[in-house]
């Protein structure tokens, strides 16, 4: 499954300010800031990649039921139920 062009745009704005809040991170480390501070901001980025990653799977999940919708067919209904399985894995995977 391929995600919509809108979809990939917002989910790698995410993870772009996700990267930006790492770097800042490293950066407290390197200068010896307080830990309280590191952790805090720590969470801040686990909190970015967590939104990003259930964005991915929620548009997955969209994707999927705007197509089960239309499908007929026994080998579409078969891709559908793998499409579904998979998504299952990657939103536990994240869980």
């Amino acid at each position: 499954m391929q995600l919509e062009k809108n979809a990939a745009s917002e989910i790698v704005k995410r993870l772009r300010r996700a990267e930006g809040q790492l770097a800042g991170v490293i950066g407290m480390l390197e200068k010896g800031r307080d830990c309280t501070e590191v952790v805090t901001q720590l969470a801040a980025v686990s909190r970015a990649l967590d939104r990003a990653g259930f964005k991915l799977v929620a548009t997955g999940l969209k994707q999927c039921a705007k197509g089960r919708g239309s499908e007929r067919s026994t080998g579409a209904e078969a891709e559908a139920e793998a499409d579904e399985e998979q998504l299952e894995r990657l939103f536990l995977s994240l869980a």
